[in-house]
């Protein structure tokens, strides 16, 4: 039995994973903790979670007791708990931004803070588990991937080789529920009277996922921003609570038949536990990934079959986030990925 803290276990991404580690046979979660809720008892505050009967403690308090904790924090609170965890001896699953881009300079610049443990990057495993499966079987601190950032990688990286051939970067237009977006706590724009009736773009050139995709596309393909230019990013907001659709533009100096790009992406989703791909003419929605860790990819084409638009569909909170933590905490421990996440 794996025993489990859950840092910030209050918060949207916190309280996803209490959902899912109710039902997960190799998990007992130990150790809670909430600065806003100290001292209430978890079902008090989530009553649809009944059957926890822990009380929510100090972020501050003693994980000894844990084998792995999440962090379900902000990005500084990252940074300062991370190594004191892994002095201990504890697995660390960060569901925060704070250790995903190896380049200082460029975290610096987009998330605003100076990182105080770049001696911990290099041994950082990036936790998409469709290309990382082997390092997180051994790995003791697992950056868990941006929502955004898991969206597009996934729509993008089963082109494999083909990647080289872009002569313009991709283009990446998406849309996420508020919850996407910092939910309860990021600021005004996400408040029910800003979001409600309403559609918007933000952090145009200016979020945080779009160096991390960038990274890990040039990690995990051929393509280079040389020769495409760097990766278009923009995220906007929908009116609804959760859910991820990424429409991917892809341009090529050639055409690329059908199959070929359809068998690549079968290939690729035949060998994943969690990665689905539609039959052809078919594109995904909202709907069809809420409340589930899948990802469903379409791919289209106009006729001249250099022009070519991949749509993702993912839920932020799952497969965006908790879910993923979930799948990555199994393949640490040596476990079925799926265990816990149907």
């Amino acid at each position: 039995m794996i025993r489990i803290g859950i840092i910030g276990a209050a918060g949207l991404s916190g309280r996803e994973l209490l959902y899912w580690l109710k039902f997960h046979p190799e998990a007992s979660v130990e150790l809670v903790t909430s600065s806003k809720y100290r001292g209430k008892q978890v079902s008090e505050v989530f009553p649809e979670l009944s059957g926890y009967y822990q009380v929510f403690e100090a972020n501050e308090s003693n994980v000894s007791i844990c084998d792995l904790v999440f962090l379900a924090i902000p990005n500084q609170a990252s940074l300062d708990l991370v190594p004191k965890l892994l002095k201990q001896g504890i697995r660390v699953i960060d569901l925060s931004g704070a250790y995903r881009l190896r380049d200082i300079d460029v975290f610096s610049q987009f998330y605003n803070l100076t990182h105080t443990a770049p001696e911990l990057l290099d041994e950082t495993t990036f936790g998409l588990p469709e290309f990382f499966k082997e390092k997180l079987s051994s790995t003791r601190l697992v950056a868990n991937p941006g929502c955004y950032s898991t969206s597009a990688l996934l729509g993008i990286l089963p082109l494999a080789d083909l990647l080289s051939n872009l002569d313009r970067p991709p283009i990446i237009d998406a849309k996420s529920g508020v919850s996407g977006a910092g939910g309860r706590v990021e600021d005004d724009t996400t408040n029910f009277v800003s979001v409600n009736e309403n559609f918007k773009a933000y952090k145009v050139f200016a979020h945080q996922h779009q160096p991390e995709i960038q990274q890990y596309l040039t990690d995990l393909s051929p393509f280079s921003k040389e020769k495409s230019g760097e990766v278009i990013f923009t995220p906007h907001l929908l009116p609804v609570n959760r859910g991820i659709l990424s429409t991917i533009y892809l341009h090529f100096p050639i055409a690329i038949p059908v199959d070929e790009i359809r068998n690549r992406f079968s290939k690729f989703a035949d060998k994943q536990k969690f990665v689905h791909f539609m039959n052809e003419e078919s594109l995904p929605d909202l709907k069809m990934t809420l409340n589930s860790n899948r990802v469903m990819i379409g791919a289209i084409s106009d006729e001249s079959r250099q022009n070519w638009v991949v749509v993702t569909s993912l839920d932020n909170l799952v497969k965006g986030a908790s879910g993923q933590a979930i799948q990555n905490m199994n393949l640490m421990y040596g476990l079925d990925e799926t265990m816990g996440l149907h």
